[in-house]
């Protein structure tokens, strides 16, 4: 039997493109679950809808392109692009706000680039940027969540239909507001304003968002249990939210700057750590790069956060960091197999 002698990378267990996005997709289920029973059926209906553009773009420009069609959409990540971006923008959002959207995303940010492995900026977030510029009202409103008080419940499949070709429900005088994120970034330094406030009466953070947090943070575990990312990215992103909320929090005013479960469980926090900086495409690829990756991430999803013009940060921070990913591989390399330091004191060899 001949010895196959083949170079690295090597795979340690059988698997191809579409079984991991699978698995993303499936990691994803909890977040959304939550995400439906607090904000209403306006979630799934814009997911599907978002989906069915994203396939159908990649389908035209694969078309356009000469490639396979069934082979690549095979792999998922048309799919996985238009959830993640579903997920972040306001889930009664207009449905050509989620047309702009994932075309962009798919044909711009995606194929432009050559496709999947070519884009050195994550797609979705390219997406979901170009949207907050441009359309920054329609961005930052969500409806409040179910039970947050007396008068609010979660929409059901026909008022959800309504507000996203219609813009409102008949019959009934919906409204909307802003974040825990806004909330606190507006009223930073009115701690009576902050306490009377229902959205930020959350066990952890803003109320309903610290729930979607915990089930996007399960869904974030079970893929590094299945080994689908690493664990040093999310931790990066973690820790330096952690440090630098926790420093300027009980160090310098609570009053002024939020808590740090409050930063790691409002927003996109979690979705972020684990499903979006983790994207392998534009992401540091060595361990220690990894890190350094995720931590960067973390210290400037805070800065934008708490000094920035937005009240989250996460889709600015992931494509400021894709830019500097390289650079960081380039200093980060691990040392060649095999390779060896000269002892110090010790003539180099001839």
């Amino acid at each position: 039997m001949a010895l196959l002698n083949v170079t690295s990378p090597h795979v340690h267990k059988p698997g191809n493109t579409g079984a991991f996005m699978r698995e993303v997709i499936y990691a994803t289920v909890p977040g959304v679950a939550i995400m439906t029973y607090f904000f209403g059926f306006a979630t799934l209906i814009n997911i599907a809808l978002a989906c069915a553009i994203a396939v159908g773009c990649e389908a035209a420009v694969l078309k356009l392109r000469h490639k396979p069609i069934a082979f690549y959409l095979r792999d998922y990540s048309a799919v996985v692009t238009a959830l993640l971006l579903a997920i972040a923008i306001p889930p009664t959002a207009p449905w050509w706000l989620t047309l702009v959207g994932t075309s962009f995303a798919i044909v711009v940010a995606k194929h432009l680039y050559g496709g999947l492995g070519m884009n050195p900026f994550n797609p979705a977030m390219i997406g979901y940027v170009l949207l907050l510029i441009s359309f920054p009202k329609d961005m930052t409103t969500w409806l409040p969540a179910a039970g947050v008080n007396e008068t609010t419940s979660a929409l059901n499949p026909w008022q959800s239909l309504q507000m996203i070709f219609t813009g409102h429900i008949s019959g009934v005088d919906a409204f909307s507001g802003a974040t825990p994120l806004d909330t606190f970034k507006t009223y930073a330094g009115q701690p009576a304003v902050l306490d009377a406030n229902p959205i930020l009466n959350g066990a952890m953070a803003g109320y309903g968002w610290e729930w979607v947090n915990v089930a996007f943070l399960l869904g974030g575990i079970y893929l590094i249990w299945r080994k689908i990312i690493s664990w040093h990215i999310p931790v990066g992103m973690l820790a330096g939210l952690f440090f630098l909320s926790g420093f300027f929090n009980t160090a310098v005013d609570a009053d002024n700057y939020a808590s740090i479960l409050f930063h790691l469980f409002s927003g996109g926090t979690m979705l972020g750590a684990f499903f979006i900086a983790t994207d392998p495409v534009t992401a540091a690829t060595s361990n220690k790069g990894k890190i350094i990756y995720g931590a960067l991430i973390g210290v400037l999803v805070y800065v934008i956060r708490t000094w920035g013009g937005y009240p989250d940060a996460v889709a600015f921070a992931v494509l400021l960091m894709n830019l500097a990913a390289p650079t960081i591989d380039y200093y980060t390399q691990p040392r060649t197999y095999g390779h060896k330091k000269p002892n110090k004191g010790l003539a180099k060899p001839d």
